[in-house]
């Protein structure tokens, strides 16, 4: 159970597949009940197998998060919005007075072409870039 004055963060991403899905997982693992950690999109786009099987590999499940498209009432009770993709910065909601805002330019795994190694490589360095993101982050919002 989190502390009712943890910080609230919210991953925003386009279709809450992918990238916030990881941010969402990491962020969960790392910080505890130090905070409110949720992500969604823009749109919902469902989970993408790939992400799940790359967060699994150090042993963080995501699977049973959910995608889920971005509303008000989130939007109301946040602290923090991070987007990890252009789409997402470029179409954030209006946010309350007050609220933070972080952008950081990701690209997307889930649009990498090429053999299966290259398409799980490109997943698990961004998988490793947003480990070393969201722990940079967590260890900066503790100060």
């Amino acid at each position: 159970m989190t502390s009712s004055n943890a910080p609230n963060i919210l991953f925003l991403c386009t279709g809450n597949s992918c990238r916030s899905q990881m941010a969402e997982g990491f962020a969960r693992h790392l910080g505890g009940d130090a905070f409110r950690i949720q992500s969604a999109g823009i749109e919902a786009h469902g989970k993408n197998p790939r992400a799940i099987l790359a967060m699994a590999e150090l042993g963080i499940d995501i699977s049973g998060q959910a995608s889920t498209r971005v509303t008000d009432a989130m939007l109301a009770e946040v602290d923090l919005v991070v987007t990890v993709c252009g789409h997402a910065d470029e179409h954030c909601p209006l946010l309350p007075p007050g609220t933070r805002r972080l952008h950081w330019p990701l690209p997307d795994p889930a649009k990498a072409t090429g053999t299966e190694e290259e398409i799980t490589l490109a997943f698990r360095q961004i998988r490793d870039e947003i480990q070393a993101r969201v722990s940079a982050l967590l260890a900066d919002l503790k100060r």
